[in-house]
């Protein structure tokens, strides 16, 4: 036991943790029972210094018997090439070592470098015999390359060949597999005169391959139909020998024909091509097939590559390829996902790609086909900072790097880096990719660090390639590094969606003017805030609103602390200021909601009966009626505004909207009827002649308020000791006088209306009666649609006893004993139709219209309380004033269908969530929604959609629900 533990320990000492290492060694001849034998020191050194030295000893145990291990050995000995490089592929790929094995005498090659032709290899074949044969050549020419990769992390003597040279050698490869492939498929279909260019697009177009990656191609020729038969041999051949030739970028994608004629190409293009088409070409070039034909093709598409930013739609096919670059990851990959998670390769790519398509319309030295070529050209033009370009460029490489060492262990396509829990793996890709213990740190501790750090400065990807020279060019800081002109920062600004970079410019430019500290904070922060702007429905009138807001906040000290140091902040203003005209507006007079925009359950939870209270308490303080309503303003001013935030960022469902708004205006209510019978009371020497009771009506009584709804409620009055009926309803008339003139006052905030049309008479009667007036004139006057009016009246302030007894007396009315009789179902009917017929504007669609539209919330409102009248006296249930609430009930009682009941809460929610919507992104009350434009595309992210879906597919979508909700109301409602 203790000889076995000694040899463990000595073979340690070269890397090796295998309990078989000391027996391979044996057999290769390199151990004996005193250690390792004369002259293989080197190859045990060698093998420490592979990224897997067990690994990598596997293999030479395989080739020892699979070939001349004598000869090999030996060689191994004197060649510090062949040395560094075999024992390198061995630890780095088994798919290598495989063919090692497989191929005995390939590592030959590794000393000469010879490299096999691969035109050569299938000049006389067909079939089998040639994909055979291509499999061999193609292997052993990638054997060379990934040895000339990896050999100095072994030999340090070796060099170690650039990223850029790797790749250009891959493609090198790709390009001669694709003419062999081409060899095969002529040689199988026979003599022919038929034309055919192979033209590379991708990372192939670039020079910039993979180890393992699709090689996307367009074909085009002239006898179209021997053309494709070569095309698809081409592809098979190639598909299985070599790596699969993936033509989906041609025209028309996969549904489009293989290959085209030139002048079908030039058709497609100038007719039909979208932007991001045009972006694919910025790679294209020709590998394969007719040279000629190829060169015509690239004189055609060329210009067309140059002028694609100029084209309409441009703006709308950038923020498509935007979002490609965003695709989905599983949440738990994103941040592994080497290509596509966050700052990963393709945001790079894609970044670099944009500027050159708006600035290589006039700066030709950007028209290279490499990422890395094109990022230094940015660098070198001015258009990118030359630390940025070369900072992007080093991370750009060290990430491509992960990919090739991770491609290289099995030869499969993958781009996902280790788990951080996974230490051989992430000890293995450290070596591999040639780091080594720093500071006390191991390798994979190396490896993680760097990763997160080239990811890291990916992830400012955009602040720093695409909005910093924006601010240095309009801030005229003498730089040699950055020199947009004003038309190059335009240019850029219109690419990234401000459909008026001019005015983006000049808010930027007021923004960051001057050498304060609020100008240097601005200058950090707007780089930021111009990129969340830019995925937002309006960036214009973001960036517009954001300007205003902090020119209303320059002297509050915290404003731009906040944004700078809470990172959730800025991207949640960003959304609500790229969204919604009436938040910024509310924000900047309620500064205090932006803080809670870092706390969510501060933002969306907070209980309604709580906030009331709050603002009860804080308005209870002022003695006077004007102090009072102008504290209940101002608390009303940030409940709305942090409601309407929550609602924005989809943090309150839309029952929870309406009904906090609902709760802040009976406070409001509240606090103003107190102040006002406080005042009124001290004019007639402390003796108030009379209690008031305020009852809301309409959606204040079903606590279904929106954010542009008025306040309807009736007021009710009873007199007090020692006072008459009359003298109690001309001091209860004095003080509800007194309260609406005080809320509808001009002031900074909205006047709040208080509407008293639903009274009795209208607004012909009293403004205030008793409760015995208002029995009087139910009982002998009313009609059936005041009845219907009194379904959703509720007690909402004043004295809670009086409007107990006012809710008790009107149950008669609003709940008929025996129901509705068949005339006054008819009579409601009737006023119904009218509605529809007369009140509905004119010009407006009556597929849109929030409120009288067909399926639009009094279609649904009118069936619920049709449903109430009739059957609430024998369901008691049904006698509730929210409209959810009965439509549940009636559901549950059988008086509508699940399905009915489904479709028509359904179209309520989604009308009232849009009626909400129009208001918060418009600031101004509408009923109508939308059809084309930016408001289209804000009202539906307001009410959910993602930002990147077709505005259209909403009001499809709205459509369709309330005209279900309308074939529903024609049933139930209209019978």
């Amino acid at each position: 036991m203790a000889d076995r533990a000694r040899t463990v320990t000595s073979t340690a000492r070269f890397g090796l943790t295998d309990d078989r290492a000391e027996a391979a060694l044996r057999a290769a001849g390199w151990w004996g029972d005193g250690g390792p034998v004369k002259d293989a020191e080197l190859m045990l050194v060698a093998l420490s210094r592979s990224p897997d030295p067990d690994l990598a000893l596997r293999g030479i145990d395989c080739m020892r018997e699979s070939g001349p291990w004598a000869e090999l050995t030996a060689a191994l000995r004197e060649d510090v090439r062949l040395r560094g490089k075999l024992i390198a592929v061995l630890g780095a790929s088994t798919a290598l070592a495989d063919f090692l094995v497989a191929n005995p005498d390939s590592w030959r090659a590794l000393s000469t470098g010879a490299r096999p032709d691969l035109t050569s290899a299938v000049a006389d074949l067909k079939g089998p015999d040639a994909v055979k044969a291509l499999r061999a050549a193609y292997r052993e020419q990638l054997l060379l390359i990934a040895a000339d990769d990896l050999g100095h992390l072994v030999e340090p003597e070796l060099p170690a060949p650039p990223y850029d040279d790797v790749a250009a050698r891959l493609t090198e490869l790709a390009e001669e597999a694709l003419r062999a492939a081409l060899v095969v498929a002529q040689n199988e279909v026979g003599p022919n005169d038929a034309r055919l260019a192979v033209i590379a697009m991708g990372k192939c177009g670039g020079r910039e391959l993979n180890y393992v990656s699709d090689v996307d191609v367009v074909f085009l020729g002239d006898d179209i139909d021997v053309a494709t038969r070569l095309a698809s041999r081409m592809m098979t051949v190639a598909g299985s020998a070599c790596f699969e030739v993936d033509a989906a970028l041609r025209p028309e994608g996969k549904a489009g024909a293989l290959v085209r004629t030139l002048e079908g190409h030039t058709a497609y293009y100038r007719r039909w091509a979208r932007t991001w088409e045009f972006q694919a070409l910025l790679k294209a070039r020709p590998v394969a097939g007719d040279a000629e034909l190829g060169e015509a093709y690239l004189d055609v598409v060329r210009p067309m590559v140059w002028t694609a930013a100029d084209r309409d739609g441009f703006v709308a096919d950038v923020q498509q390829m935007r979002r490609r670059v965003e695709d989905h990851v599983p949440a738990e990959l994103l941040e592994r996902e080497l290509k596509l998670g966050r700052g990963g390769l393709r945001d790079v790519e894609f970044a670099v790609q944009l500027l050159q398509l708006v600035h290589g319309r006039s700066d030709e030295s950007l028209r290279l086909g490499s990422t890395t070529a094109a990022l230094a050209s940015l660098g070198a033009g001015g258009y990118v900072g030359r630390a940025d370009s070369a900072g992007l460029g080093e991370s750009y490489r060290f990430l491509r790097t992960l990919e090739h060492r991770l491609q290289l262990q099995k030869l499969r396509r993958t781009h996902l880096f280790p788990d951080e829990n996974n230490l051989v793996d992430l000890r293995w890709l450290a070596r591999a990719t040639g780091l080594r213990p720093d500071r006390g740190r191991a390798e994979e501790q190396v490896l993680l660090s760097e990763f997160r750090r080239h990811a890291n400065r990916v992830r400012r990807l955009h602040e720093k390639l695409f909005y910093r020279p924006l601010l240095e060019s309009v801030a005229k800081v003498p730089t040699e590094a950055l020199r947009l002109t004003a038309s190059e920062a335009a240019a850029r600004l219109g690419a990234l969606g401000y459909a008026s970079p001019e005015g983006a410019l000049n808010h930027i430019s007021a923004l960051t003017s001057g050498v304060s500290r609020r100008a240097a904070i601005q200058g950090a922060l707007l780089p930021v805030l111009l990129d969340l702007l830019a995925h937002t429905p309006d960036p214009d009138g973001g960036l517009l609103s954001y300007r205003k807001m902090s020119e209303a906040l320059a002297t509050t000290p915290w404003y731009l602390r906040l944004l700078r140091d809470e990172g959730a902040v800025v991207e949640r203003l960003a959304q609500l200021l790229g969204t919604s005209k009436l938040v910024p507006e509310m924000v900047a007079r309620a500064p205090e909601v932006l803080r809670l925009l870092a706390d969510t359950n501060e933002l969306a939870e907070r209980n309604p009966a709580d906030v009331a209270h709050s603002l009860l308490t804080a308005v209870g303080r002022h003695r006077d009626l004007r102090g009072a309503v102008t504290a209940a303003r101002s608390l009303r001013r940030h409940e709305l505004a942090r409601v309407a935030c929550a609602d924005l960022l989809g943090l309150m469902e839309t029952p929870a909207v309406c009904e906090a708004l609902s709760s802040v205006w009976v406070a409001v209510l509240q606090s103003a009827l107190a102040a006002a019978e406080r005042e009124k009371a001290v004019e007639l020497g402390g003796w108030p002649k009379a209690t008031i009771a305020i009852i809301g009506m309409g959606r204040l009584g079903g606590s279904e308020l929106g954010y542009g709804s008025d306040a309807d409620v009736m007021f009710v009055c009873e007199p007090t000791e020692g006072a008459t009926d009359d003298e109690a309803v001309k001091f209860a008339s004095a003080v509800v006088e007194s309260m609406r003139r005080a809320l509808g006052s001009p002031s900074q905030d909205p006047p709040l209306e208080v509407d008293v049309g639903l009274r009795p008479q209208g607004r012909q009667g009293p403004l205030v009666r008793t409760l015995n007036s208002y029995l009087a004139y139910y009982r002998q006057w009313s009609e059936v649609w005041e009845w219907q009016a009194l379904l959703r009246a509720a007690f909402v302030a004043g004295d809670a006893d009086l409007g107990a007894r006012f809710i008790d007396a009107i149950e008669e009315f609003r709940y008929p004993r025996k129901g509705l009789d068949s005339t006054s179902v008819r009579e409601i009917r009737r006023i119904k139709a009218r509605v529809d017929n007369e009140r509905l504007p004119r010009g407006a669609d009556p597929t849109t219209h929030t409120k009288l539209g067909r399926g639009g919330l009094a279609d649904i409102e009118w069936t619920v309380q049709l449903l109430q009248l009739r059957h609430a006296h024998e369901v008691p249930g049904l006698r509730t004033p929210s409209t959810l609430e009965g439509l549940a009930v009636a559901q549950d009682s059988g008086l509508i269908t699940a399905p009915d009941a489904a479709e028509l809460r359904a179209a309520w929610l989604l009308a009232t969530s849009v009626r909400n919507a129009v208001m918060l992104v418009r600031g101004k009350s509408s009923d109508q929604v939308p059809t084309s434009g930016r408001e289209l595309l804000a009202v539906a992210t307001a009410v959910g959609y993602p930002n990147d879906a077709d505005p259209g597919e909403f009001l499809d979508s709205y459509r369709r629900t309330t005209r279900r909700a309308r074939a529903v109301v024609e049933r139930v409602f209209y019978d």
